[in-house]
C-alpha cells in the first residue's frame, strides 16, 4: 500500500511541477483538425489580444462535460464582461471521435472547437489528465492552468481571466 501511495505522490508531484513550466509559455504551433475534419494549425487560436480559455476535454470524460456545461450557463456574461473566448480541444481518438459532434450539438455549446485526435497538441501542452484547462493572455501565453473540475470551478477560471485584464490595464 505504501508503494502505491508513493507512486501516486510522485505522479502528482511530477504532473504539478511539469505544469508549472507552462506558465508564460506561448502555446506551440501544432497541426489539429476542425470538427469537419479539415487540417489547421493552433496558430488560428486567437482572440484579438483578449484572454482565451483553452479547454482540453473528451466526450467520455464526465468532469469535462460538467466543466463545459457549467461555463455555458455563464459564457455570454463572461464574453460581454471580459471579451474572453473559450476554445475546446477534443482529445477523443478514433474509437470515440464520432461522439464529439453529437455531444456538442445536444448541449448547444457555443464555443470554438477543434480535434486533437493524434494527441500532438495534448502532448505539447503537457496534458496528462482531463479536463485540463489553460487560461491564456492576449499574447497566447499560458497564465494559469487547472487540472480538474468540481462544482463552482468555473469561478476560478473567470477570476484568472479578470486577473489578466487587471494586469493589462495596469500596464497602460
Amino acid at each position: 500500500m505504501k508503494f502505491i501511495l508513493s507512486i501516486v505522490f510522485v505522479f502528482i508531484l511530477t504532473s504539478y511541477s511539469f505544469s508549472q513550466d507552462n506558465t508564460g509559455r506561448v502555446i506551440p504551433n501544432i497541426n489539429i483538425k476542425t470538427l469537419q475534419g479539415q487540417h489547421t494549425n493552433t496558430s488560428v487560436i486567437e482572440n484579438d489580444g483578449k484572454p482565451i480559455i483553452l479547454a482540453f476535454w473528451a466526450s467520455w470524460c464526465r468532469p469535462c462535460i460538467q466543466e463545459l456545461s457549467a461555463i455555458a450557463e455563464v459564457y455570454d456574461e463572461w464574453q460581454e464582461e471580459t471579451g474572453v473566448k473559450l476554445v475546446a480541444v477534443a482529445t477523443d481518438d478514433a474509437r470515440t471521435v464520432r461522439n464529439v459532434m453529437p455531444l456538442i450539438n445536444s448541449r448547444a455549446w457555443d464555443y470554438e472547437f477543434y480535434l486533437d485526435d493524434n494527441s500532438d497538441f495534448r502532448r505539447a501542452m503537457g496534458v496528462n489528465l482531463l479536463p485540463h484547462t489553460f487560461i491564456l493572455n492576449g499574447n497566447r501565453e499560458v497564465y494559469q492552468q487547472f487540472t480538474a473540475f468540481g462544482e463552482g470551478g468555473e469561478v476560478k477560471l473567470i477570476e484568472a481571466v479578470k486577473e489578466i485584464l487587471e494586469k493589462e490595464n495596469k500596464k497602460e
